[in-house]
């Protein structure tokens, strides 16, 4: 690494005396420390670090790809919208007390372009303006379903 374990703890270089200094190569002569050898080792084991890293790296990207392709298969048929469908919108703003009974939904739209990853544009038909979101934000909208106003006249007043 280059660099000594003081300079790596406390971000500063040691200057030891020349007397202990002395003592530490004296020390390392008399022990008959290969220092070239050392090096060596230490470097092949840095690589054999850095190797066994990037196995861990595949590895864990394999698993992440494994786990993306088991959760895809589980999905429920996806959304799959296309050009001149109509959808509604989820509104995903937070609103204090916005009321138990309104719909979070609003449309509906009509779907303009569909783009990869996801996006779709989708416009406005009353005023035009379009604008683009994630595709989880829309569904459907499933014209024909609407209920039908019927009304059955009964009267009120018993006497009738």
């Amino acid at each position: 690494m280059g660099t000594t374990p003081f300079m790596l703890v406390y971000g500063k270089s040691c200057h030891l005396l020349v007397e202990l200094e002395h003592l530490a190569y004296w020390a390392l002569k008399t022990v008959n420390v290969d220092l070239s050898e050392a090096a060596r080792k230490r470097y092949f084991q840095i690589h054999e670090l850095e190797e066994l890293r990037d196995a861990a790296y595949s590895r864990s990207l394999n698993i992440k790809e494994k786990t993306k392709a088991l959760h895809d298969r589980r999905l429920k048929g996806g959304k799959k919208f296309k050009k001149g469908d109509k959808v509604l919108l989820f509104n995903s703003c937070l609103e204090l007390f916005a009321g138990k009974l309104k719909s979070k939904w609003s449309g509906p739209y009509l779907v303009k372009e569909v783009f990869p990853y996801g996006v779709v544009e989708f416009e406005n038909p009353d005023n035009g303006t379009s604008c683009k979101v994630n595709g989880h934000r829309l569904k459907h909208y499933l014209e024909g379903l609407e209920e039908s106003i019927e009304r059955e006249d009964t009267p009120l007043d018993p006497s009738h």
